[in-house]
C-alpha cells in the first residue's frame, strides 16, 4: 500500500505527484512569459524628453494633408549627431528607442517609423514603437539578438513580404542583378560584440544560410542620371547604397529630398557627424563615394 507522498516508487523509479508537475509546468510557463515580456520591452534613451517629442511630431505630421511625409519628418531631425553602435549593449535584444542621435539605419528606420504612424492617423509613441519594432525586426516580434534584421537585403525582403515597404529597385529598364553570399557578420565575428556568444552565432549563421548565392536588384551608378529613373522618385523615398565588400550587401541608408525637383539625401553622416542635407545630389554622393550602386525602397503609408 502506497503512503500519500509528494512521490512514489515504481520499480526503484520516483514518480513526481501531480501537484508537483502542475508547479513545474506553472514555474516554467512563467519564466517563458517572463522572458517574452523582457523581450518586448522599450528601452528609451530619455523616456520623459523621446516619448513628449515623439507625440508631438506625429500630431503636427497628422495636421498635413499628405501625412506620413518621410522627407518632411526627416528635415526635422537635421544636425542631430550621428553616434554608431546604439542598438548594441542589451545581454537580452529589447527595442531601443532614441531620437538624440543616430547612424544611418536607425535614422532611416525612426524616420519611417513615424511616417508609417502618421499615415495611419495614429499620435501615439506607443503606436510609433509599434511600427518601429515591425520595421526593425523579423515579423515585427522581438526574439533575440537575431531576430533583428541586421542584413538589409533580410530588412527588404521581410518588410515587404508584410507589405510595410514595396521595392521599386526591379522596375527599370536599367536594373541589373547581383549573386552574394551574405556571411560578413560570421566572417568578422570579432566586429560584433554579441557573437561572442555561441548562441547568438549559431543563430546568426542560420539566417546566413538563407542567403548564399543571394540575387537581388541594383542600380548601377550609370543609371541614376536617368530620366525615368529621376521623375519616377518620390520625397521620402529610402535609398540603400550597396558594396563591392564581401558577405555585405549595404552600407549607407538615406531618405531621399525632392523639395527641388533634384534627388538628394538626408541622412546620418559619419563624415560629418551628424544628420545633413547633403549638397550632393544623390548621382554626385555615389560617384563621390564609389558605391556599386544603390536600392530604392518605398515605405506604404495609406
Amino acid at each position: 500500500m502506497f503512503r500519500n507522498t509528494s512521490s512514489r516508487l515504481i520499480s526503484g523509479l520516483a514518480i513526481p505527484s501531480f501537484r508537483r508537475i502542475s508547479a513545474l509546468l506553472l514555474f516554467l510557463f512563467m519564466c517563458a512569459h517572463a522572458h517574452n515580456a523582457a523581450a518586448q520591452e522599450i528601452n528609451f534613451h530619455n523616456e520623459a524628453s523621446d516619448t513628449t517629442r515623439i507625440t508631438k511630431i506625429l500630431i503636427d505630421e497628422c495636421n498635413h494633408p499628405d501625412r506620413g511625409n518621410a522627407a518632411r519628418l526627416a528635415r526635422l531631425f537635421i544636425d542631430t549627431p550621428y553616434i554608431g553602435g546604439t542598438l548594441e549593449g542589451d545581454s537580452i535584444e529589447t527595442l531601443r528607442v532614441n531620437i538624440d542621435e543616430f547612424d544611418c539605419t536607425t535614422f532611416v528606420e525612426t524616420v519611417a517609423a513615424l511616417a508609417i504612424t502618421a499615415g495611419e492617423r495614429r499620435q501615439s509613441w506607443h503606436d510609433f514603437a509599434y511600427n518601429l519594432r515591425r520595421l526593425r525586426y523579423r515579423n515585427g516580434e522581438t526574439d533575440g539578438y537575431a531576430s533583428r534584421l541586421h542584413y538589409i537585403s533580410d530588412w527588404i525582403l521581410n518588410n515587404s513580404s508584410r507589405g510595410t515597404v514595396k521595392e521599386l529597385t526591379g522596375n527599370y529598364n536599367s536594373t541589373r542583378y547581383e549573386v552574394k553570399t551574405l556571411d560578413f557578420m560570421s566572417s568578422h565575428r570579432e566586429s560584433y560584440p554579441a557573437l561572442a556568444d555561441s548562441a547568438n552565432f549559431a543563430a546568426i549563421r542560420n539566417i546566413e544560410s538563407g542567403f548564399s548565392n543571394h540575387r537581388y536588384p541594383i542600380l548601377k551608378p550609370s543609371a541614376l542620371k536617368n530620366k525615368q529613373f529621376v521623375e519616377s522618385l518620390r520625397d521620402g523615398d529610402i535609398v540603400f547604397f550597396c558594396t563591392a565588400s564581401k558577405g555585405l550587401d549595404v552600407t549607407h541608408a538615406a531618405i531621399i529630398d525632392m523639395s527641388d525637383g533634384t534627388p538628394r539625401l538626408i541622412h546620418a553622416s559619419s563624415k560629418s557627424g551628424k544628420v545633413i542635407l547633403d549638397p550632393l545630389t544623390l548621382s554626385e554622393y555615389v560617384h563621390r563615394n564609389r558605391s556599386a550602386g544603390i536600392r530604392v525602397v518605398r515605405l506604404v503609408t495609406d
